[in-house]
């Protein structure tokens, strides 16, 4: 079962992020965030974070992430790593390679990949 420790990533509602790449927008190259960033667009190339990721419903990602925790209602073409917590809803996808501390599956998400897990979040 899952622990609902990161649970609160589940609970993000629009007004609590400071950046969003809204659903009317395209955008390629390298993103670098420090604070919970929310993509309702496309978004293709790289992306470094310190903080959570959302990739919200109806959201298409083609690139390498890397953030603390990742949520995806969206599509993610990509290999993804969570230093905490990959979570798949049942709206979701990824295509590549994941790797993190705990990985949440739920039924009806789509997964193709490679998984590793750690077992154990960063300290």
């Amino acid at each position: 079962m899952y622990d609902s420790k990161g649970s609160d990533l589940l609970d993000y509602e629009e007004s609590d992020f400071d950046t969003i790449i809204a659903p009317d927008i395209s955008f390629t190259g390298k993103i670098r965030f420090a604070k919970p960033f929310l993509i309702q667009g496309k978004v293709s190339g790289t992306i470094s974070a310190q903080s959570d990721l959302v990739v919200d419903s109806g959201a298409r990602v083609d690139a390498d992430i890397q953030a603390d925790r990742v949520l995806v209602r969206g599509a993610v073409n990509g290999n993804v790593s969570g230093r905490s917590l990959i979570f798949v809803t049942s709206t979701g996808s990824i295509n590549g390679d994941i790797s993190s501390a705990q990985v949440v599956l739920e039924q009806g998400g789509i997964f193709s990949g490679k998984c590793s897990m750690s077992g154990k979040a960063d300290e």
